[in-house]
């Protein structure tokens, strides 16, 4: 099937005939779910989806990060609590959100973590917390998410923020190279399966290098290392990867844009 899906009503389709919309007012007042929304990335989407114009709910563990962005905000962004490691969590936040706006419309896959923990000697617990959130959470936000999409045929816009690690595996980081690895198998997959359903819903993974969040603290559990990391050199920052977001967001319904690469100027792997 063929046409554009998208227009300025976002109750209706565009007849194949009709000049197609452009740019991110396709989006005004469409909803879209960001994972761990609480800081970084996730952070930056979410408020640039916003002054896009979009409805934003925003989900984290630690809700009242979320709760200061809404301060920031208003009205027009809305925060869960919600545990992605737990299926039941993660359905009761869809429920939710069902009930507040309606179906998602964009869906950013944000959520992720690393933990330094190299496959001769990381603890278990840490190789699963990084295959529950970067692999299963993911897969389990993407299949809500596409469900209600498909159900109400308008389209929509499926993103993963996945990482450089999914075309290179770092020293010592098997485990979540893997992961990240997962994450573009599934976009792959994903693209073929809703290609298959003629759904107009696009996908689309944005692979940064190294951005200045609270990433590399977590993994090196190491506020020093942290700083070390991102001293290096000129590192990206959050409003980067945003940009990323929106640029693929924006491009005309016939183009898919499938992956983005997204380094620092001076990383050099």
């Amino acid at each position: 099937m063929s046409g554009s899906w998208l227009n300025d009503d976002p109750d209706t389709l565009q007849d194949q005939n009709t000049e197609e919309v452009f740019g991110m007012d396709r989006w005004t007042d469409r909803v879209a779910l960001v994972t761990g929304a609480s800081e970084g990335i996730g952070a930056d989407v979410a408020r640039r989806l916003h002054a896009e114009g979009m409805r934003v709910v925003g989900c984290a563990r630690r809700v009242d990060r979320l709760q200061r962005l809404r301060d920031r905000l208003g009205g027009r962004f809305h925060p869960i609590a919600c545990d992605l490691r737990d299926e039941a969590s993660i359905l009761r936040m869809f429920a939710e959100i069902d009930v507040l706006w309606g179906s998602v419309s964009v869906l950013v896959n944000n959520a992720g973590l690393g933990h330094n923990a190299s496959l001769l000697s990381g603890a278990t617990e840490h190789w699963r917390e990084m295959l529950d959130v970067n692999v299963l959470a993911l897969a389990v936000c993407t299949r809500e998410a596409t469900t209600r999409m498909l159900q109400r045929g308008r389209g929509g816009h499926v993103i993963h923020i996945s990482s450089m690690s999914a075309h290179r595996v770092p020293p010592n980081s098997g485990m979540y190279a893997a992961s990240k690895h997962a994450v573009r198998a599934l976009t792959e997959a994903l693209r073929m399966e809703l290609h298959e359903r003629g759904a107009g819903i696009r996908v689309t993974s944005i692979s940064p290098g190294f951005v200045e969040t609270g990433f590399a603290r977590q993994y090196h559990k190491s506020e020093a290392q942290a700083r070390e990391t991102y001293s290096r050199y000129e590192v990206l920052q959050p409003e980067d990867v945003s940009e990323a977001v929106i640029y693929a967001l924006a491009s005309p319904q016939r183009s898919q844009i499938h992956d983005i690469l997204l380094r620092p100027t001076q990383q050099p792997l």
